[in-house]
Formats: structure tokens, C-alpha cells, sequence
């Protein structure tokens, strides 16, 4: 378009176009052969191009890389070796606790093969006859003539799977020897009265009393 005719539309009070706006240039912000910022400069591994490790923890060492002293090392093998001792004790008295109670079934099967057929309990016995065992106050029932035999010592005792059976001393001394402790009761002639006050008849726990 002429001068002219331009003027002549601007004076008709046309305008002229507005010029379109420039936008900067982003490349003009760096320099080249430069890196956009931002980023890292370096790669993953580049830490350790340099052929140092990270550094961690010394082994042996408490959290904290803290070392421990000669004191907390001897104080820590003292404690496992007591744990030690204490474990292998546990053991011992378990094992003795078993190898015990091997030996109670053994004598007992030994004791019961050993009393067969020479119990002397009478049916028809009608006599308490008390005595102390285990603690508390048991009897057992016999005639006359069996009660004197006990009280003089030449009948006992033995306590066998719960019963109480009446044998002559002979065979009371064989059972102590297999299980003492089946002996329920076992007179001496010689002790004083005193010492077993259910020997007399006169003072006998009546069958009805409650112990």
C-alpha cells in the first residue's frame, strides 16, 4: 500500500494493524555447550567412580558406631557363659529328675512281683488298727491275734498301688530294701510306747471320727 492511500484511510480514521508481539528466545538464556539448570550434573553410579564405598557401621560395633569397651566385652562373655552353665544345670536336673523317677517305676513293678500272694490281710478282721503315714492317719483292719504280732514287731506294713497290706518282717525288711518308702509302718519292739500311741487299743481313732 502507497503512502498515499494509507494516509488517506487513516485520515477516512482507519488504523493500521497492531504488530504482532516478538516472544523472547528461550535459547538466548544460555550460552551453548551449556546444561539447562535444574539438573543434576552427575549420573547414578558417579558417587562411586572415584572407587570409594559408602561408608557403613564397623562390624562389632554397637548402633552408633560406637566400639564397645574391653569392660562391655568381658562383662558379655560372662553373661553367656553363665547362660551356659545355667542351661546345661536345667538340663542335669531334668535329666536326674527322669532317670528318678525310672528307677520309682522300676522298683515298684520289683515290689509288687515281690509281694505276690504274701499279704496277710484278713477279711473278716474287725480292729483298727491306726497308725501315721505320709503325713496323715491311716488303718488297717486285723484280728486280735494280728494286732499283737504288729505292736511286738514281727508283722509291718507295705503300701502298694493305694491298698495296705499286712506282711510278716521278713518280708517288710526285703521291702525296704526294693522301696523304702512303701513302708507304711514298721514297729520297734523296744521303742519306748510313747512313740507310737496307736499301738494300745485303748487309744484307738473311732472308725466314725472325720480326719
Amino acid at each position: 500500500m502507497s503512502d498515499t492511500l494509507r494516509d488517506q484511510l487513516l485520515g477516512l480514521g482507519f488504523k493500521a494493524a497492531p504488530k504482532p508481539d516478538r516472544k523472547p528466545d528461550q535459547r538466548r538464556d544460555h550460552k551453548p555447550g551449556q546444561k539447562p539448570a535444574g539438573r543434576s550434573q552427575g549420573k547414578p553410579g558417579d558417587a562411586r567412580r572415584d572407587g570409594k564405598a559408602p561408608q557403613r557401621g564397623g562390624q562389632g560395633r554397637p548402633q552408633g558406631g560406637k566400639p564397645r569397651t574391653q569392660e562391655e566385652i568381658d562383662l558379655a562373655k560372662a553373661y553367656a557363659i553363665r547362660a551356659q552353665r545355667e542351661k546345661e544345670e536345667r538340663i542335669e536336673a531334668e535329666r536326674q529328675k527322669q532317670e528318678e523317677a525310672r528307677l520309682r517305676r522300676e522298683a515298684k513293678a520289683r515290689l509288687e512281683e515281690m509281694l505276690k500272694d504274701k499279704a496277710l490281710n484278713d477279711e473278716a478282721a474287725e480292729i483298727a488298727r491306726h497308725f501315721q503315714y505320709g503325713g496323715k492317719i491311716k488303718r488297717i483292719y486285723v484280728n486280735a491275734d494280728q494286732l499283737k504280732a504288729l505292736n511286738a514287731g514281727e508283722l509291718g506294713v507295705v503300701q502298694l498301688n493305694g491298698r495296705y497290706l499286712l506282711v510278716t518282717a521278713q518280708v517288710l525288711a526285703e521291702a525296704e530294701a526294693i522301696f523304702a518308702p512303701a513302708v507304711a509302718l514298721k514297729v520297734d519292739p523296744d521303742a519306748p510306747a510313747g512313740d507310737d500311741p496307736y499301738a494300745d487299743p485303748r487309744y484307738q481313732v473311732p472308725d466314725d471320727l472325720v480326719w
